[in-house]
């Protein structure tokens, strides 16, 4: 009898979390490559004053330097910092104790992206040119499902998007450097035909975050996608030309989408108080030497450090963690799936949900 009042008791507490919570939209960005140490610090001090990764180094001081990781952290990331660390939850922090990590061994983006949505890392994907991803993830989870028909889709900076999200199995449209794949057929009623009028793809400004951003946020507002991912990929772009400069600036332009986007959710009428933003990177890069900033991949030490924030109705206003659980990347589908009061189960293992982002 005890065993059955138990389970009883378990059940109802279950459902009653479901009935409690209040996200029914999730919308997961990533910023590639984008290091933990300038999120959490702000501009680095080696690197800023470093002529050979800075073109005006005055100009760019001026901008994004000050005297303590606080003040540098809020003037390079005001969203961030004013807003998510206030109504939300950012995990990271190595100097706090705060840290989160990849579980594949190559750290660099194909192997990243689909720990992100597999939850699963795979030996055998060990190159960016890696064909259709084989293994299912939180987009053939989700688009399987009847309530998500239609309403599950990708808009990203990047074409080797189509196979690690594997989009000729699962039918979901996935539009990078204006162009469709689902099911090796183009994808009806999307704007992508606007911004390539404004910027044609043969141009140098085809692949920008900004013209990514600008898609993403015009799909959102007119196809109000219950579960929607956005790529960026400059600030990796940057690091690897070895242009701190315009890294900053692409991570600064970045934060300021996420506010722009952060205001249209809540003022969207289909989103607003039922939407969580997650935003987190692919990878990390080095830390230690001047040089090793530029890189990434199994020979870099740094390059598994990784982050997470999470801004939402079901998500506590806990700000910066500190001295917290040590949390990794496979973790990331199925927090999500957790967010919609689903268990994420497919056909590998899978990390569990970071519980203290989904606390209604």
């Amino acid at each position: 009898m005890k065993q059955i009042f138990v389970a009883a008791m378990l059940l109802i507490s279950a459902g009653a979390f479901a009935q409690q919570q209040k996200t029914e939209n999730v919308i997961l960005v990533t910023f590639d490559g984008y290091r933990w140490q300038d999120l959490f610090t702000g501009a680095d001090k080696r690197l800023i004053n470093e002529p050979k990764l800075v073109k005006d180094t005055t100009r760019t001081k001026a901008q994004y330097w000050a005297e303590t990781p606080q003040q540098r952290r809020s003037i390079l990331m005001p969203f961030f910092w004013g807003t998510i660390a206030k109504q939300g939850i950012l995990i990271g922090n190595r100097h706090l104790g705060s840290a989160m990590s990849l579980t594949n061994l190559y750290k660099f983006s194909f192997p990243g992206y689909n720990e992100i949505f597999t939850g699963h890392k795979d030996i055998r994907i060990n190159s960016n040119e890696y064909g259709d991803d084989p293994n299912k993830n939180i987009f053939d989870f989700l688009a399987a499902r009847p309530e998500f028909k239609n309403k599950v889709a990708a808009i990203a900076n990047w074409d080797a998007f189509p196979k690690i999200i594997n989009a000729h199995r699962n039918g979901v449209p996935v539009y990078v450097n204006f162009k469709c794949a689902k099911n090796g057929a183009s994808c009806n009623g999307v704007t992508y035909d606007i911004w390539q009028t404004t910027c044609p793809a043969n141009s140098p400004c085809a692949m920008v975050d900004t013209i990514t951003y600008h898609f993403a946020k015009e799909y959102l507002h007119r196809s109000h996608p219950k579960f929607a991912f956005i790529g960026f990929d400059e600030t990796d772009h940057f690091s690897h030309e070895g242009q701190y400069d315009s890294y900053l600036n692409t991570a600064h332009m970045l934060d300021a989408y996420m506010q722009d986007l952060w205001n249209m959710i809540q003022t969207d009428p289909e989103y607003k108080d039922k939407t969580t933003l997650i935003i987190t990177c692919d990878h990390g890069r080095g830390h230690l030497g001047k040089q090793f900033w530029r890189h990434h991949g199994p020979l870099v030490r740094d390059a598994h450090q990784v982050w997470m924030a999470v801004i939402g109705p079901d998500t506590p206003a806990k700000g910066e963690l500190a001295k917290a659980k040590h949390y990794h990347t496979n973790q990331i589908a199925a927090t999500i799936a957790k967010f919609f009061g689903l268990e994420y189960k497919t056909d590998h293992s899978v990390g569990k949900p970071i519980d203290i982002v989904v606390q209604p």
